[in-house]
């Protein structure tokens, strides 16, 4: 049953967080401080100085909620505080907030979480050699919450962080998507070991895998499918200046699948193919693989392909509405935490049952603390 959370009782689960400062330093509370935090960014403040900023105007409303011994903290303290928690940490006090407001649904097996990356193109320091921050995160697609992320200095270095960010999450009775980049034997394996499934696309990285995929599909397409069991979808979307038709196959693995013995967790293989008519008269056809580690429905791997865009989506409104990417924080733990943020921020936004377009509501939680305080409880969809 979901626990109804308001603003005096979110300070209880940062409770659990061990302060990092000395004792000397803490003049202001940890809790007084996140709760802080976790407001200012909703209403769309970028760092330690728009958050200062933003309690100091709300002073008096925050006084209803937190102890506040001394006042409103510095950005000083604010920036020193988020530069020493650690992000796991940090992440843990938030799904357990998740846990208790929205609990999973027992009944809807297979709940779709889409991992992917994504680069600070702010936060580089060619002097000192210091590259985009890359954060992979773990999105519950369908129910639009962020369960987790993990910051890496290169893109490259996404194949290692994605295990990581595995071990943050409870894999069973998840269905797990990823793109090309994680088509890794040990994540798949670690998915499986795990009891989740995954849906994993495949491209040029893994040769042998992706060749033997294409050839299989191209030798029944010369037949028309005649002889092959499969798992169909068709979907139709007619906006923006373009029509939309997409196609999902899904076939289970043959048992003289060539690469079989060295991905023995996949079950199936599958295929998308998109046809896109568009304004100008032109158009456009793409076809994407996929591995997966269970049978689906035709139309539920068609929702575990078209879900991944939630993320991509995510992505896009992290740099539409906060401009992530104009962000120029430097230091990496701050920036992981304030990355955080406003990932957990686009949860409470888009659960919020008001029509309004993000970008409104983050409008209205800056001039009114009533509708703050309503997409804080974390409503369910």
């Amino acid at each position: 049953m979901a626990k109804f959370v308001d603003v005096a009782s979110i300070g209880s689960y940062f409770e659990s967080l061990s302060d990092p400062r000395h004792t000397r330093n803490r003049k202001h509370l940890l809790v007084d401080i996140a709760v802080i935090a976790v407001c200012a960014v909703i209403c769309g403040c970028d760092g330690p100085t728009a958050i200062h900023r933003w309690a100091k105007n709300r002073e008096s409303w925050l006084a209803l909620h937190l102890t506040l011994p001394n006042g409103i903290p510095s950005r000083d303290c604010i920036r020193r505080l988020l530069m020493t928690l650690k992000p796991e940490a940090f992440q843990r006090v938030f799904q357990a907030w998740i846990c208790d407001a929205i609990p999973v649904d027992v009944n809807n097996p297979h709940r779709l979480v889409a991992i992917d990356g994504k680069a600070c193109r702010g936060s580089h320091d060619k002097a000192k050699g210091l590259g985009n921050l890359h954060i992979v995160s773990a999105w519950a697609s369908e129910e639009g919450i962020a369960l987790g992320q993990v910051a890496t200095d290169a893109k490259s270095n996404e194949i290692t962080a994605i295990p990581q960010l595995l071990n943050q999450i409870d894999l069973a009775g998840t269905l797990i998507t990823i793109d090309a980049m994680g088509c890794q034997k040990e994540i798949v394996k670690q998915i499986v070991t795990g009891k989740g499934d995954c849906v994993i696309a495949v491209k040029d990285n893994q040769p042998k895998l992706a060749a033997a995929i294409q050839s299989f599909f191209s030798d029944h397409m010369e037949r028309d499918l005649e002889d092959l069991r499969y798992q169909y979808h068709e979907t139709r979307d007619d906006g923006h200046g373009r029509i939309d038709e997409r196609a999902y196959l899904l076939a289970k693995v043959p048992s003289d699948f060539a690469p079989g013995k060295e991905w023995p967790w996949v079950k199936a293989i599958g295929y998308s193919v998109r046809v896109t008519w568009h304004a100008d008269g032109t158009e456009s056809e793409e076809m994407r693989y996929y591995l997966s580690t269970c049978d689906l429905s035709g139309k539920r791997f068609g929702e575990a392909v078209r879900g991944h865009w939630g993320i991509e989506s995510m992505h896009w409104v992290l740099d539409v509405n906060f401009r992530e990417d104009e962000h120029r924080t430097r230091e990496r733990t701050l920036g992981n935490n304030l990355s955080w943020l406003r990932r957990f921020a686009v949860t409470l936004l888009k659960r919020h049952p008001d029509k309004d377009s993000l970008r409104g509501k983050m409008m209205s939680c800056m001039i009114n603390t009533d509708y703050l305080t309503q997409v804080l409880s974390l409503q369910p969809l």
